[in-house]
């Protein structure tokens, strides 16, 4: 559960249930109290209360903070009695303050708030005081999530290239799509490495798991494949295997290696259990590429990697994907690819930006994408002269 998830919780489950309107969860981070989720505040509000230090006597916060007591008030008179400047800082009318302590350490505040003056009750205020406790477990908990999906996604997006080659005779365009909720930053990758002037290697791939042994470990796949990528793709793939058997890793890994010749109109591919591209060339239908697909690097040393042959004469589009572009619930993944092959036929015309988000939202209309997905690109056109 992440911070979002928590601030969602408290607001949607514990504000109705003790008739609160606001709410304000507030961290201590480098002795100040910032705050992380909120609800019921407009953004001026926001600004007056965000990064006031823990030890503030403008608010109950720090004195809540100090002593670990939650402090109740039933009306701006009340407040104002103790805080006098409170109550002008945000138009509320009754307030709990609960510090939130993880064994005797300060983790945070979380402020409930009402619009009208409100008694709080023996009852309320014990179930509030027990209510702190697991909120500060839960927000502990979010926060470190929260640092370990950013480290995690930090370091994949450092390890994917900053940017595109320039290659005459081709058009590139490619995306890096986190999964839209939970810790499922992975492995998955893609590459496009210039040979010479008229051969290119595009890669793309997906490190099994979700976390940073995944993340780091696509990087050092990225870096055995640059090592070889002179070779031809059964090379390449052989000795990324090797590479991979060697680290010791339990993680496998899917790959596909394609060599374009955009002199010859020719590609050459090696597939390591991955799903096999899409294709548009000029006067035919989109298509899925029939692929003689070796197993998943990892696997064993031994392992071939079947080459296949490829035409690609100019205005061809090949489209590489990871399985987080196909893999939609509810339905097969050869049914998705089978459909967005069509999608690529109807719009192939579309510049290549475009028509990579197209594909994109073909399968994940809602934009809600349960795993990592990369996606690449490549359309070969006229030399330029």
């Amino acid at each position: 559960m992440a911070v979002n998830d928590v601030v969602e919780l408290i607001a949607g489950q514990v504000l109705p249930a003790f008739g609160a309107d606001g709410l304000v969860l507030s961290a201590a981070d480098a002795g100040r109290l910032k705050i992380t989720g909120w609800h019921g505040y407009d953004r001026e509000t926001l600004e007056r209360l965000d990064g006031l230090p823990l030890g503030t006597q403008l608010t109950p916060a720090g004195q809540v903070l100090s002593t670990g007591v939650p402090a109740f008030f039933g009306s701006t008179e009340e407040m104002a009695e103790e805080f006098p400047r409170a109550p002008l800082l945000s138009g509320k009318r009754a307030w709990a303050f609960l510090p939130l302590l993880i064994s005797g350490r300060p983790v945070g505040c979380c402020i409930l708030s009402y619009d009208r003056p409100h008694a709080f009750t023996a009852d309320e205020r014990a179930v509030l005081t027990s209510l702190a406790g697991l909120i500060a477990q839960a927000l502990d908990r979010a926060r470190l999530y929260d640092d370990v999906h950013g480290l995690a996604l930090g370091l994949q997006e450092a390890l994917l290239p900053r940017g595109l080659p320039a290659v005459p005779g081709l058009t590139l365009a490619a995306r890096y799509l986190p999964a839209s909720h939970g810790m499922d930053i992975g492995g998955d990758f893609y590459d496009v490495i210039r040979l010479d002037d008229t051969t290119v290697a595009a890669v793309i791939g997906d490190v099994q798991g979700h976390n940073i042994a995944a993340a780091a470990l696509m990087g050092q796949v990225r870096t055995a494949i640059h090592a070889t990528a002179e070779a031809s793709p059964d090379q390449v793939m052989a000795h990324t295997n090797r590479v991979l058997l060697d680290l010791g890793t339990e993680l496998l890994v899917s790959a596909l290696y394609a060599r374009i010749d955009l002199a010859r109109g020719s590609a050459q591919l090696a597939s390591a259990g991955h799903p096999p591209p899409l294709l548009h060339r000029p006067g035919e239908p989109g298509a899925v590429v029939g692929l003689d697909p070796g197993p998943l690097l990892g696997i064993d040393h031994g392992s071939d990697y079947p080459v296949n042959h490829l035409d690609l004469p100019p205005g061809s589009t090949l489209v590489l994907y990871t399985d987080g572009l196909v893999e939609v619930p509810g339905t097969e993944p050869d049914q998705t690819t089978g459909d967005l092959a069509g999608h690529l036929h109807r719009h192939h015309g579309e510049d290549a930006e475009n028509l990579v988000d197209r594909l994109i939202r073909r399968a994940w209309p809602t934009g809600w994408h349960t795993d990592d997905t990369a996606l690449l690109l490549l359309r070969t056109r006229a030399r330029d002269r």
